[in-house]
């Protein structure tokens, strides 16, 4: 429900996310679990977008659901970066470059969602966010040759699309509308993959905080999708004509998934650590489906969870999360930071948009881009 990070993806772009603009100088991680509130909020508010995407195609086009919500979005950061005295960027080329992260991480994978769940339930939709970072490396590695590939990252590819077919069911047949569902929302975490590593090569690194890069964004996707929601959709319909549940949702993925949400996601990068805090993604898929089932009444067959807990594990062998010695080398380097990161303006993209060796530097203040701009992974050509 883009994102980026990384994928976003991403990411955002999941993503993005996910304080910030205000923040002063980095702090280390507390000893103390102050930061555990912020973390369970921001993994129930980005896991339950799928809830509130789920009840607003109910009334809303695809189209006219991203449209709106972007537009909250970008009136939500609007209020925060006047709070703050922040500004806009004014680098010409930058533009060019957010234009089109907010067409492809942004507009595109939104709507893809919208698509997606209007044919198939919100739970499985949360999964397959999951799929996200096991697109963001083959481009940042192939396309955008920002990463190096490695044995863990090769296995962990492996094992994540084992299980994609798994989560697919691909030995019953998928067939119809359920598999049409379930291609769209795989293809909204691809427009993730692909813009997460986009936005770390041309969009990171800069003076720019992820604030006002978010909400130059969310901006430069509000005007697209004003453009091309009525030549598609039709003109969207008056806010007073549709019910309280579906304006209620538009709000909650507005205001909440990118407003609240990354600010929250700065405080936990702040308290206790960039590493911990982009754990958030694992928690994700787990509240998408609790809330899929106990709100909506949605059900899954055992092989969704199942298939989506082999993509978690893919993503986390490719990460180097299972190494006990790259998780000492995280630990301590997560204290160390001296930049500030960047998430991407959606759920979808947050924690994504680092490599295992920025991963372990990452700092401790945000934005709504994706992560931090350490000192990089050598480039391949």
């Amino acid at each position: 429900m883009s994102t980026t990070v990384p994928a976003s993806a991403a990411l955002p772009p999941s993503a993005a996310v996910c304080a910030a603009a205000a923040a002063g100088p980095p702090t280390a991680p507390t000893p103390t679990p102050r930061w555990l509130p912020g973390f369970f909020a921001l993994a129930v508010i980005w896991g339950s977008s799928y809830l509130f995407i789920k009840v607003a195609v109910e009334e809303l086009h695809p189209l006219h659901l991203t449209l709106f919500r972007v537009a909250v979005g970008a009136a939500t950061l609007t209020v925060i970066v006047l709070a703050t005295g922040d500004r806009l960027p004014r680098d010409l080329r930058l533009w060019a470059h957010l234009f089109m992260v907010a067409g492809v991480g942004v507009a595109l994978p939104f709507t893809l969602f919208g698509y997606g769940e209007e044919r198939v339930d919100s739970t499985l939709a949360g999964l397959w966010n999951a799929t996200t970072p096991l697109v963001v490396l083959p481009m940042a590695v192939l396309v955008f040759r920002t990463e190096r590939m490695t044995l863990n990252r090769v296995l962990g590819l492996l094992l994540g699309f084992t299980g994609v077919l798994v989560l697919l069911g691909i030995w019953q047949g998928v067939e119809g509308t359920q598999l049409t569902g379930q291609l769209m929302c795989f293809a909204a975490a691809a427009c993730y993959g692909v813009s997460i590593p986009y936005q770390k090569r041309f969009v990171t690194g800069g003076s720019q905080s992820g604030v006002s890069l978010a909400l130059a964004q969310l901006l430069l996707a509000t005007g697209q999708l004003a453009v091309i929601a009525p030549l598609v959709a039709g003109a969207p319909p008056a806010p007073w004509t549709l019910s309280a549940e579906v304006i209620a949702s538009v709000l909650a993925l507005g205001a909440l998934g990118t407003g609240i949400a990354f600010i929250l996601m700065f405080r936990t990068i702040r308290t206790a650590g960039a590493s911990t805090a982009s754990m958030v993604t694992y928690l994700i898929p787990l509240v998408a489906t609790v809330v899929g089932i106990v709100v909506l009444g949605e059900q899954l067959s055992w092989y969704q969870p199942v298939g989506g807990l082999i993509v978690l594990a893919g993503v986390a062998v490719s990460q180097g999360l299972l190494s006990n010695r790259r998780r000492a080398s995280i630990a301590a380097n997560s204290r160390r930071a001296d930049s500030e990161p960047r998430v991407i303006a959606s759920e979808a993209g947050a924690c994504q948009d680092c490599s295992d060796d920025e991963r372990a530097q990452l700092p401790t203040a945000s934005t709504n881009r994706a992560w931090p701009e350490p000192p990089r992974s050598p480039r391949i050509g």
